[in-house]
């Protein structure tokens, strides 16, 4: 029998919410933590094939305006002083047109808004002072202005949105994808990496190691792998250990990797 709730993931603290309409094309999804008083003795990151906008807030009131490229591999993390954050979950492909790089220049990274190359970088200051709450309404009116992008682009968003849509539904083989989008795998792959930061092999993984974790309760872990796409529960295993750093049993018992320093920031090189 698993025990989810051993577990205190990030994302258990979250309050997600769609984009707004207008911000579709860039942002995919909001989520908001609110500052926490009550911290756990530390805190696990799960993997995450996205690129996220963190608005970081002390209670001091002093704010990190952050871009967390794609995580490939789990992190596990002691808990600091309390904070609260606005989470901005880019949309793929949405990563050069805001950042002015690749998505995977920016894969298990962390860096400063204000140091990237994309126009996005210009609203650094604005966001920082601006309260959470003004955030949105912010890049509502700001965004769509300070943004351009060509034809060929457009595409590539389209053909990626199509890609993950397919991934994220069911265990289709990738090759099959590529298929039914028009494209050959070297290109598929090329599109993933550029828009995405991480190979759809990767991303697929990732998919599936966060529908265990969504799956995980009293359901047996070999109907578990069946409805998640591995091909057994050893398959299910030896993949979670590799991307999670424990087997799913040890994880949903809660025992975890030692808790480590936060990542730190770094910079683009020039």
């Amino acid at each position: 029998m698993q025990n989810s709730a051993a577990v205190q993931t990030a994302d258990r603290f979250e309050d997600p919410y769609p984009a707004p309409e207008s911000l579709r094309p860039w942002i995919a999804e909001i989520g908001r933590i609110h500052t926490l008083t009550d911290l756990p003795t530390h805190f696990t990151h799960v993997p995450q094939a996205v690129t996220t906008l963190v608005l970081r807030t002390e209670p001091s009131g002093r704010r990190d305006t952050l871009v967390i490229g794609p995580r490939t591999r789990a992190t596990y993390a002691g808990a600091k002083a309390p904070a609260g954050c606005l989470r901005l979950r880019l949309a793929p492909g949405a990563v050069r047109p805001l950042f002015g790089v690749a998505a995977a220049d920016l894969t298990d990274r962390i860096l400063r808004l204000a140091d990237m190359p994309g126009p996005a970088a210009d609203l650094a200051r604005e966001l920082t002072e601006l309260d959470l709450d003004d955030v949105i309404p912010f890049l509502e009116s700001t965004l769509p202005q300070a943004l351009s992008e060509n034809a060929t682009r457009r595409e590539h968003r389209r053909l990626l949105d199509s890609a993950v849509a397919a991934i994220d539904g069911d265990a289709t083989p990738l090759r099959d994808v590529a298929t039914r989008l028009s494209v050959s795998e070297r290109q598929l792959r090329n599109l993933f990496t550029t828009g995405v930061g991480v190979s759809p092999k990767h991303y697929a993984r990732i998919t599936r190691v966060r529908q265990v974790i969504d799956a995980a309760g009293n359901t047996p872990w070999s109907d578990i792998a069946v409805a998640t796409g591995y091909y057994d529960q050893s398959h299910l295993t030896a993949d979670f250990r590799s991307l999670m750093g424990v087997t799913p049993d040890r994880f949903f018992k809660g025992k975890l990797p030692e808790p480590t320093a936060c990542q730190s920031v770094t910079a683009l090189a020039r």
